[in-house]
């Protein structure tokens, strides 16, 4: 540990710059973290929200299952009478095109979905009124509202032109990038089949998936085989939502060559570092140092070095990540933040252990005889 302290004093310039590049790896970590979990809240959060375990679909439907598959309200209904089944009700879902007042309007994007306004998935509104009330009501997103939607605007949706009265707020919802919109189911149905007045029987029926509340050990496999349905837990709904798969495909990629540098770049100046001092180690060897003890005093420096690096990049990261918070999908989590840092010293370490095992072979005669 002596000899550790004594080189980063020493050549404080030689590890002040290992140390920066360390913490620029460490910023990059904590601004990716960011942005990967920013990416998934605005993809999933109104899942990841929903008071669900699991959901079913229709048995036929495969890939984008929130485009591709279509319930019925009865089997809903079937599905609440099978045991182990606390809750289920009918979910529709439907993206759609609307306009703030009529024609002229400011144009919005805007994730519809479609509940019973007394059943447990309507949320209870920030602001304003809940969905029982009003059945053109609708409770709207803080990321619609950011839009300048306010309580008591007027939308006109989809093809039909749909006219929808904004009753209520709710808090951070969105589904694939685009703000969420609680209706009533009957709302929905019109709105997914384009019809602006009355529904015909077969269309009042129609909802794209069963919210369930299951009890733990339920055998969903029996009671998808009688109704028709295929069950997925709610994780499993995630890689429904559109892009969600590719983009966490593409941040975990990144993440991983991130962490692959990292430990390529300690570990390359450390080993730099051990060729340097091959004639002092021998020499240490030489007057009875062992060489279990070398190696640790190295690993020792390496670790005081991703440390005191990690902490300051994380700390900048930190302070950056906050100012993009609200310009860009940006959430910091506690988990994820932590996660990067761990990895970035543990695989730095690793890149320090096998440039550091030169010591190994570095023999003590050499200290007597140079180079020979």
């Amino acid at each position: 540990m002596f000899l550790a302290l004594r080189d980063l004093r020493v050549a404080r310039g030689r590890f002040a710059l290992i140390g920066a590049v360390v913490g620029m790896i460490a910023v990059l970590g904590v601004i990716l973290s960011g942005l990967a979990s920013g990416l998934a809240d605005s993809g999933i959060s109104a899942l990841r929200a929903l008071p669900v375990t699991h959901l079913a679909f229709d048995r036929s439907a495969s890939g984008e299952l929130f485009s591709r598959s279509t319930v019925t309200t009865d089997t809903a209904r079937r599905w609440a009478g099978e045991p182990g089944v606390r809750k289920a009700e009918p979910l529709g879902q439907q993206l759609v095109h609307a306009r703030l007042g009529g024609a002229g309007g400011k144009q919005l994007d805007l994730a519809v979905l479609g509940v019973r306004p007394d059943g447990f998935l309507a949320p209870p509104p920030l602001s304003g009124k809940p969905l029982s009330g009003d059945p053109n009501g609708v409770l709207v997103s803080e990321e619609i509202v950011k839009e300048g939607v306010r309580i008591g605007d007027h939308l006109t949706a989809g093809q039909a032109g749909t006219r929808l009265t904004v009753v209520g707020t709710i808090g951070r919802a969105s589904f694939g990038h685009i703000g969420v919109v609680y209706a009533p189911l009957p709302l929905w149905q019109r709105l997914h089949y384009g019809l602006p007045g009355a529904l015909p029987d077969a269309a009042a029926h129609q909802a794209t998936a069963v919210a369930l509340q299951l009890a733990p050990g339920t055998d969903t496999g029996a009671i998808d085989h009688r109704l028709g349905t295929r069950t997925v837990d709610k994780a499993g709904t995630y890689a429904a939502s559109p892009g969600y798969t590719a983009e966490s495909s593409t941040m975990t990629l990144i993440r991983g060559f991130l962490y692959a540098i990292s430990a390529l770049v300690v570990g390359s100046f450390f080993t730099v570092w051990t060729i340097q001092r091959r004639h002092e180690i021998a020499l240490l060897k030489a007057i009875g140092a062992a060489t279990g003890y070398i190696l640790r005093d190295a690993l020792t420096q390496a670790a005081v070095v991703l440390l005191a690096a990690t902490a300051a990049g994380t700390a900048v990261g930190l302070v950056l990540g906050g100012a993009l918070n609200g310009s860009a999908p940006f959430s910091l989590q506690a988990d994820q933040v932590t996660l990067a840092a761990v990895l970035l010293i543990v695989l730095g370490l690793a890149g320090a252990a096998v440039a550091i095992r030169r010591i190994t072979k570095v023999q003590a005669l050499s200290a007597l005889g140079g180079d020979r």
